[in-house]
């Protein structure tokens, strides 16, 4: 099997790409695993997701044997393939609890679009990036909405084009990492305890307005939107808890003694 899936005893799951004999490249299988764990952390109603992989490299995107066999099949074949990739990029960005990714290594190709879903991207100092479809006669079409968000167009314009490998502090400085560490499993379980302090149905709240409200006008209807939501949240359990337990000073309930 290409992933491992284990649920944490602190409410976090940890879905890991294990095929580092190809350097975590993804083919068919990949993808469908990786589909059906993202579905299992919701079913374990899993608090946060952290995506990691095995091995030297977190991945180096597409594995080519499976991209060159697809060659042979025909134009409906290569869409509904291509559809499935979508719908693991989809699924891993709509995700309802936080993403947090761990990247060492290679992260090229389809890889990119693997970071650019995630919430919080943790990368090693010698983690290298690269988009690097072009190279290939290919272009980054089902990650693009993602990479390009992440990003922005312009930095797209020059690393879509160019293929060129950039390493952890510009992938930070483009928006696509957030934290460079020499240890990915301390700034993870750092990342954590910030995340698990939080209420789980907030957390999910939060990131459905950031996808809702980015990119919009400020007009009537987003104003209206928004004051809705905080209306809508204030007075759910998780909200009156959270207000109850700041002014009694003590924890709560979502948070362990």
């Amino acid at each position: 099997m290409g992933v491992k899936y284990q649920y944490d005893s602190q409410g976090w799951a940890n879905i890991q790409l294990d095929r580092a004999r190809v350097h975590n490249a993804f083919d068919d299988s990949l993808i469908a695993d990786l589909i059906t764990a993202i579905d299992k952390a919701h079913q374990d109603k899993a608090r946060v997701i952290v995506l990691s992989s095995q091995g030297r490299h977190f991945s180096a995107g597409a594995d080519l044997g499976w991209m060159k066999s697809m060659a042979d099949n025909t134009m409906t074949d290569n869409v509904n393939d291509s559809l499935q990739l979508a719908a693991l990029m989809e699924a891993l960005n709509c995700a309802n609890m936080p993403v947090i990714a761990l990247v060492q290594g290679a992260a090229f190709g389809g890889a990119v679009g693997l970071v650019a879903c995630s919430d919080v991207v943790i990368a090693a100092p010698d983690a290298t990036f690269c988009l690097s479809e072009v190279k290939l006669g290919l272009i980054p079409a089902v990650i693009s909405p993602y990479v390009i968000k992440a990003m922005g167009e312009g930095h797209a314009r020059r690393y879509f084009l160019t293929a060129e490998k950039f390493d952890a502090i510009t992938a930070q400085r483009l928006g696509l990492v957030h934290v460079i560490s020499e240890n990915l499993e301390h700034a993870r379980d750092e990342m954590l305890s910030h995340l698990m302090n939080n209420s789980p149905k907030a957390l999910s709240a939060a990131k459905r307005l950031i996808a809702d409200v980015a990119g919009q006008p400020v007009d009537e209807g987003l104003i209206a939107d928004t004051a809705r939501r905080i209306a809508e949240i204030r007075v759910s359990d998780e909200g009156q808890e959270g207000l109850a337990a700041f002014f009694e000073k003590r924890p709560p309930s979502w948070i362990e003694s």
